[in-house]
């Protein structure tokens, strides 16, 4: 059965190609809203926080604080909404999901950055 679902999803799913990212860094998603008739372009700026799965129900998760309130959006990779995603910052961390990042304020929450 998983040699079956494998199948169709190299066959059939269309791949898209994104730079490589992990937690830790800071990057900026395009993706499409369509409001009745039009279709405009907006943009989510923030810190991964983990990414989930593999092939094509692989996701991600972005954290970004608006104003004093943290907002978190879930991204599918094959979403066909997503335009595409650029890496601002490199950030190093220990850990592939840190969700303890939701608890820091402050300097405590700042992600050292890898320059390369």
């Amino acid at each position: 059965m998983e040699a079956l679902i494998q199948y169709v999803e190299n066959e059939f799913v269309t791949k898209k190609e994104f730079p490589n990212f992990s937690s830790g860094d800071t990057i900026t998603v395009y993706y499409e809203i369509k409001e009745g008739e039009k279709t405009r372009t907006q943009f989510f700026k923030g810190v991964v926080i983990q990414r989930r799965g593999s092939g094509a129900t692989e996701t991600f998760t972005i954290r970004k604080m608006s104003g004093t309130v943290g907002v978190e959006r879930i991204f599918p990779v094959n979403m066909p909404a997503l335009q595409k995603v650029e890496v601002n910052k490199r950030g190093k961390v220990r850990r592939s999901r840190i969700y303890y990042f939701r608890g820091l304020t402050g300097k405590k929450a700042r992600i050292k950055e890898v320059r390369k």
